[in-house]
């Protein structure tokens, strides 16, 4: 099953699940409680703390939540805060996600650091259910924007642009996986 996040970041071929963690860990586990997929691929647009560029399409199985106060150490968590569903030894970018984004270049550089190279909002929670759920999961991403102060705006600019790219992105690797 595909998924995307929903509001103005939809497709005609993925189901939307909300905006944020909160509104997609409800409604995908919701659905995976009466109608368990026997897959799941979120769809959907990041920002980039630096590395990659506008336009970029990534795919990973690795997500994180780690809020900036963390690379402050103005915060620190008991939970575990890095997810994967990658079962080969080819090394993902990490996609970090916070119902929050990022606008202090300062800071985001320290992601880096770490291995974390874009964000998107809803993909930790996807993977964090496909994980409970026991559903192999990945996700597709775009690039729309840098994670600074010019964030919001350069996304709203760039995130038509970045859809069509996923859309002919998915469709093209679909078609390559059923050729196989």
């Amino acid at each position: 099953m595909i998924i995307c996040a929903g509001n103005n970041e939809t497709f005609s071929f993925a189901t939307p699940m909300g905006v944020g963690l909160i509104e997609t860990a409800m409604n995908l586990t919701r659905l995976c409680l009466f109608d368990k997929p026997e897959f799941l691929l979120f769809v959907g647009t990041a920002g980039s703390y630096g590395e990659k560029k506008i336009f970029d399409i990534i795919e990973s199985k690795t997500a994180a939540n780690i809020e900036l106060a963390f690379l402050s150490n103005d915060a620190y968590t008991p939970l575990d805060n890095v997810v994967t569903t990658n079962t080969t030894n080819k090394k993902d970018i990490v996609v970090n996600s916070s119902n929050y984004i990022s606008t202090n270049e300062t800071l985001i550089k320290n992601f880096l650091k770490f291995g974390v190279g874009i964000e998107n909002m809803e993909f930790f929670s996807v993977l964090r259910i496909a994980q409970e759920f026991n559903i192999p999961a990945g996700g597709v991403f775009c690039i729309t924007n840098y994670t600074n102060k010019q964030a919001h705006e350069d996304f709203l600019k760039n995130q038509s642009k970045a859809k069509e790219l996923l859309e002919e992105h998915v469709k093209k690797r679909i078609a390559e996986l059923t050729a196989k």
